[in-house]
């Protein structure tokens, strides 16, 4: 897989960054979606005694290194200061050099599964915005290519600065993170105020905080949440963290459900045709986002 990191196994424990994504549905399985999360404890596969190697590797590294103060570095590192200007095709194509050779199963690219993503979302008849986010929602992907580890790219993510949640995909790993023996960030609220609402919480840092900070002057509310809490987990698959959000945050947590299915599910062997295609994205595009953005 391209991705123009560093060779070191330190970086890169996954075969491909889609590697998290099929574990993660293994963890949720599609026929378990909307199921009553007190039974997910009997009904779900025993993930972290099946979870490949790589796999483990991935989030011990994750956890481990995502702490506030990386967090907060990230931060200064990428949104204060930014690479390029780029147009979403342009950030589409650029996402497309990441290349996955090691997949024998599938000749698609990035763009292929954001379109399969978005073509869905058409299909079932949901608002322009909502096909737009579709389309757009991984390409914080580039990190990668800005030389970020795989596990400052992708994962679960979840908040820092308070306690960790059990219900966090192996929760056991924390035990490594610097944060982990400070006890100012080790209560339940942390460094936080109940209720205050997720706006005022820092998350893990990875291609979802990221993406979100590009395009928030854009896009609905709603397509915002999406973005930016669809790999948080922890809270729209397993209710936790309800104390730290506020109305605003409860309400539009259903939005991040109704987008993770299309997310995790719409992933097929059949290619988009781009020539078809790309004048109803070229529209939405310009519809709702600048010429260029800032990345």
């Amino acid at each position: 897989m391209e991705t123009r990191q560093s060779n070191s196994p330190d970086n890169a424990p996954l075969e491909n960054l889609e590697e998290w994504e099929d574990f993660v549905k293994e963890r949720y399985p599609e026929s378990l979606v909307g199921t009553n999360p007190n039974k997910k404890e009997e009904q779900f596969r025993d993930y972290e005694n099946t979870a490949r190697p790589s796999v483990r590797e991935f989030y011990r590294l994750n956890h481990q290194h995502q702490t506030l103060d990386f967090v907060q570095a990230k931060h200064r590192e990428f949104l204060d200061n930014r690479r390029r200007e780029m147009s979403i095709w342009e950030a589409l194509e650029f996402l497309n050099t990441l290349v996955d050779d090691s997949d024998p199963d599938t000749d698609l690219s990035q763009l292929d599964h954001l379109l399969q993503t978005a073509e869905q979302i058409r299909k079932d008849g949901h608002p322009r915005w909502f096909i737009l986010t579709g389309l757009i929602h991984d390409i914080g992907k580039i990190l990668c290519l800005f030389g970020e580890p795989q596990w400052a790219v992708v994962g679960d993510t979840f908040p820092v600065g308070c306690a960790y949640s059990d219900k966090i995909v192996f929760p056991r790993f924390f035990e490594a993170n610097p944060d982990f023996t400070n006890p100012k960030y080790q209560t339940r609220l942390g460094i936080y105020e109940e209720n205050r609402g997720l706006d005022s919480v820092q998350m893990s840092w990875g291609h979802d905080e990221y993406l979100y900070n590009i395009v928030k002057d854009y896009l609905p509310t709603e397509a915002l949440y999406m973005i930016r809490y669809h790999s948080f987990y922890p809270a729209h698959r397993e209710n936790e963290y309800g104390y730290l959000m506020n109305d605003e945050d409860r309400r539009m947590m259903d939005w991040v459900r109704k987008f993770n299915p299309y997310d995790l599910y719409t992933k097929s062997h059949t290619k988009p045709d781009m020539k078809e295609l790309r004048p109803f994205y070229d529209d939405l595009i310009s519809e709702f986002l600048p010429a260029k953005l800032k990345w």
